[in-house]
């Protein structure tokens, strides 16, 4: 594995003699990924020359995309605002703190995890709650997880999964998700009656659901 810069960007190489394709990836608007089997700069740059109109076009979307990210023990994200850790908002979380014997990234982030996930049970309860009676729907129950590839789900037998990472975002981005897996469970699928009926409870859901799409999970 080595790098090496194209266009002031950092260009990561992952070196595999056995792929017949190289394949190229932009990871941020400042990070460039290529995997090939062809171990020549020379290959490499003339390749990112030919690629350069498409990557141009990804490095543009990365620049656009927002974070979750935040400084752990200094602050919080709730309701894309950020809070200092010894906020009001944050005492949940001091009190989960101050509870480790041992500290490590690994056990601050669980404790990180657990305070989101207590957000949201009491958030998002209230909101699926309210949304469910002004929809004329009934769900089974919620659950609530950490998720990297979604924001939440709605199964056959009327179970609702949320993203705890919800808690983040702003809270119309939150109900235009709570919404959106309510209403699966009348439209098991994403065809145009359902969006239809989503529009019926937020008409601007088509902004909504672009502006969600800008936003990374990790």
């Amino acid at each position: 594995m080595s790098k090496l810069v194209y266009k002031g960007c950092d260009v990561e190489l992952k070196y595999n003699p056995k792929l017949k394709n190289t394949y190229i990836g932009v990871e941020s608007d400042k990070k460039i990924l290529v995997k090939t089997s062809n171990n020549s700069y020379t290959y490499i740059l003339n390749l990112l020359e030919l690629r350069d109109s498409w990557i141009q076009k990804q490095l543009k979307k990365q620049k656009n995309y927002l974070s979750l990210e935040m400084n752990l023990e200094d602050e919080i994200l709730l309701f894309s605002q950020k809070y200092s850790i010894d906020s009001e908002e944050a005492t949940l979380l001091r009190t989960k703190l101050h509870k480790l014997r041992i500290s490590s990234p690994q056990k601050i982030m669980k404790c990180y995890d657990d305070f989101y996930k207590s957000i949201a049970t009491n958030y998002l309860q209230e909101r699926a709650v309210h949304y469910a009676k002004v929809m004329n729907l009934s769900f089974k129950t919620i659950k609530y997880r950490k998720m990297k590839s979604r924001w939440g789900s709605c199964s056959s037998l009327k179970i609702i999964t949320f993203n705890t990472e919800l808690m983040k975002l702003k809270k119309h981005l939150i109900d235009y998700v709570v919404v959106h897996e309510l209403a699966h469970l009348k439209h098991m699928n994403h065809s145009k009656d359902f969006h239809a009926f989503v529009d019926m409870y937020l008409p601007y859901s088509k902004e909504l659901r672009r502006e969600l799409k800008y936003i990374k999970l990790r």
